[in-house]
C-alpha cells in the first residue's frame, strides 16, 4: 500500500468516527412508558402506534388505584402516561404530581365529548392536567342461566337488593361470587342503596355501609379487581359487582368460547357510580414529547373507536362513535341513555382523615375481623 492510499484511509477512517461522533441524538430509540389498567388496550393499538411513530411503548398494568398511587407519590415512578380515575387523579393534582397539559400539542381534543369534559371538570377544573380515557359504571354482572336456576325463569335483575341483602346473595354462594376490592366502588354503592350521599364523609355512614357490606361478606368468595373477568367468561363463578367493561368483555369472551355461558349486566335501579378513568402525564415524567405523542394517538376517533368496541367501553371521543360498532353504542349499558345517565352519580376525593376511616372499615370486612 503507498502512502497515499494509506494517508487516504486513515483518512476515512477519521470521517467515518467523526460521523459517529457527531450523530444526532434523535437517531436513539424513542420510548414512552404507559402504565394502564389491566386489560384496558385493544389487541395491536400499541404497536400499530409504534409502526407509524417509532416510539416503542414499554407497557406496564396495575388493577387497583392505590397501586398506581403509591408508585406516582413516591416520585420517580419512571412512567411517562398514566391512566388514574377521576376522584384519585383530583387528589393527585393538588400533590402536584402531574404536569399540566399544553393543549396545542394534543390537537386531537377537538374530536373530545363534552358531556364527558364536563364532568371530569368536577375533578379537574379547567381539565388543565388530564383527558379522558374510558368511562363506564359499577354495576351487576351475572351468569344468565344460573341466575334464572337460581331466582326462576322470570327473575330479574335490576336492584342493589340482590347483593345487599344477605338472604338474596347467600343464593349465589355456592356458584360463587366476587366484589371489587375497591372500597371507593363498594361503600358509595351500599350509602347509596341507604339512601345516603355516596359521597359522605360522616363516620356514622361509613359505618352503615360497612355494616351492610360486612353482613354479606360470608357469601363473597374473593375481592378482587381484576380476576373476576376471566371466571365470569369460564362460569367458575357466577355473580360479580364489578366495572361494566369487564362484565362486557367477559360476556363477549364467553360468547367467542361458545361454552354456552351467557353473561348479563345491570345497572341497579337505585343508582350507580359513573367512573372516569383518564390519561395524565407524571410531572417527572423523562419523554414528555412521546407522551404527547401516544396521548394524541389514542384520541383519534378511529383508535379511540377500536379500544372501545374491543373494551366494551364508553370513551370521551364523540367523533369517534360514528365509529364504534353499532352492538356497542346502541348498548344502554355501555352508552347509557339520557334516563340511565340520571341515575348515576360520580364520587369526589376525600379528605385523608375520611380515607383513613375508608381504609381501616374495608379491611375489617375484607377480613370479617
Amino acid at each position: 500500500m503507498t502512502n497515499v492510499s494509506r494517508s487516504r484511509l486513515c483518512l476515512g477512517f477519521a470521517i467515518a468516527a467523526l460521523t459517529l461522533l457527531s450523530a444526532p441524538a434523535g437517531a436513539e430509540e424513542r420510548v414512552v412508558n404507559f402504565y394502564n389498567w389491566s386489560n384496558y388496550v385493544a389487541p395491536d393499538v400499541l404497536e400499530a402506534f409504534t409502526r407509524e411513530t417509532g416510539i416503542k411503548v414499554v407497557y406496564d398494568t396495575f388493577d387497583a388505584n392505590e397501586t398506581l398511587e403509591t408508585r406516582l407519590m413516591a416520585g420517580k415512578s419512571g412512567y411517562d402516561v398514566v391512566v388514574p380515575t377521576a376522584y384519585f387523579l383530583q387528589r393527585q393534582i393538588k400533590a402536584n404530581i402531574f404536569q399540566k397539559l399544553d393543549k396545542a400539542k394534543l390537537p386531537n381534543l377537538a374530536n373530545a365529548w363534552p358531556m364527558v369534559t364536563r364532568n371530569l371538570a368536577t375533578y379537574d377544573p379547567g381539565n388543565d392536567f388530564a383527558v379522558n380515557y374510558m368511562w363506564g359504571t359499577t354495576g351487576i354482572g351475572y351468569n344468565i342461566a344460573k341466575a334464572r336456576q337460581i331466582l326462576g325463569p322470570d327473575a330479574k335483575i335490576d336492584s342493589w337488593d340482590i347483593v345487599f341483602k344477605p338472604e338474596n346473595l347467600a343464593k349465589f354462594k355456592d356458584c360463587g361470587v366476587q366484589m371489587l376490592d375497591s372500597a371507593d366502588d363498594i361503600f358509595p354503592a351500599a350509602l347509596n342503596y341507604l339512601g345516603l350521599d355516596p359521597n359522605s364523609t360522616k363516620q356514622a355512614d361509613l359505618e352503615k355501609a360497612a355494616d351492610i357490606v360486612a353482613k354479606v361478606r360470608p357469601f363473597v368468595r374473593k375481592f378482587h379487581s381484576s380476576e373476576y373477568l376471566s371466571a365470569l367468561a369460564t362460569g367458575e363463578i357466577c355473580f360479580v359487582v364489578g366495572w361494566s367493561g369487564d362484565i362486557m368483555q367477559a360476556r363477549a369472551r364467553a360468547a367467542e368460547a361458545k361454552s354456552g355461558i351467557e353473561i348479563g349486566y345491570a345497572i341497579p335501579k337505585e343508582g350507580a357510580q359513573m367512573f372516569f378513568d383518564n390519561l395524565a402525564i407524571p410531572a417527572d415524567a423523562r419523554n414528555v414529547k412521546e407522551a404527547y405523542e401516544l396521548i394524541n394517538y389514542l384520541y383519534r376517533p378511529d383508535v379511540a373507536a377500536k379500544n372501545s368496541d374491543f373494551l366494551s367501553y364508553a370513551n370521551g371521543n364523540l367523533a369517534s362513535q360514528k365509529l364504534v360498532d353499532p352492538k356497542i353504542l346502541n348498548d344502554k349499558n355501555i352508552y347509557p341513555d339520557e334516563a340511565t345517565l340520571a341515575k348515576l352519580f360520580v364520587i369526589t376525593a376525600r379528605d385523608p382523615a375520611t380515607q383513613r376511616i375508608i381504609n381501616r372499615l374495608w379491611t375489617k370486612v375484607k377480613t370479617g375481623r
